[in-house]
């Protein structure tokens, strides 16, 4: 299913943007940026980053770190609703999934009611799992979130996390980039590691979506300054 929500932002959380001692535990000031700007008329889901093992308890926290400080968020998974099917990657894996079909149903009722969704990266095992399959898959959070920002067509999607956005080769950060400068990146090894699928997922969302930043999470209120059109990080937009 593919639908269109005005005006959403879609923000993919990386676990190192959480405090030290508590992974599960979202930074203060991003939480206040999510509240400010859902109190400006923006809703946003939100993507968060947890092993299957805390899913439940830390997309909680993050639940209610937003509501204690008047914002309105509902926890959910990409089980619930079906929001997210997925096939196995590779069964040499494990329960690893790859993203078949998004039905944005459940995000469609929860925003248009004014929730945020705080969406855990598990998903629906498409083919059913029986016979000693899987139920329930992970799927990696970056794409998902670039999965569900583009079956939204979402205004916006931003990567927070605890770098400051893309680097060149002599390692300049790269303020603005075009998706066709994007996949040079990627072919040419110049973007490695975790930047990867952050920029596939950029990309994949980049079909129906305006833009999509990468912003460094660590930095005081970056969200809001993101959002308010300050580029502090790597923007890749359109023509």
């Amino acid at each position: 299913m593919s639908n269109k929500l005005g005006g959403v932002i879609v923000v993919k959380i990386g676990g190192s943007t959480f405090g030290k001692h508590e992974p599960s535990v979202l930074d203060v000031g991003d939480v206040e940026d999510i509240v400010e700007l859902q109190r400006r008329g923006t809703p946003m889901p939100t993507l968060e980053v947890v092993i299957s093992v805390l899913a439940g308890l830390a997309n909680k926290e993050i639940v209610t770190l937003i509501n204690s400080r008047e914002g309105k968020a509902v926890g959910i998974s990409g089980v619930d609703g079906a929001l997210l099917e997925a096939k196995l990657r590779e069964k040499e894996m494990g329960f690893v999934g790859t993203v078949t079909r998004v039905n944005t149903g459940i995000i469609d009722t929860l925003v248009s009611s004014g929730y945020i969704p705080v969406v855990a990266p598990l998903s629906i095992y498409a083919p059913g799992g029986s016979g000693g399959e899987p139920q329930i898959l992970n799927v990696n959070g970056d794409t998902v979130a670039g999965e569900i920002a583009e079956a939204i067509a979402a205004e916006q999607l931003v990567f927070l996390t605890d770098v400051d956005g893309i680097h060149d080769k002599q390692d300049n950060l790269i303020p603005r980039l075009s998706p066709v400068e994007a996949e040079e990146l990627l072919s040419s090894g110049v973007a490695s590691g975790g930047m990867i699928p952050k920029l596939k997922a950029c990309l994949r969302a980049l079909t129906r979506c305006r833009t999509a930043s990468i912003i460094g999470g660590t930095t005081p209120h970056a969200l809001l300054r993101e959002i308010e059109g300050n580029n502090i990080g790597t923007t890749i937009q359109k023509d």
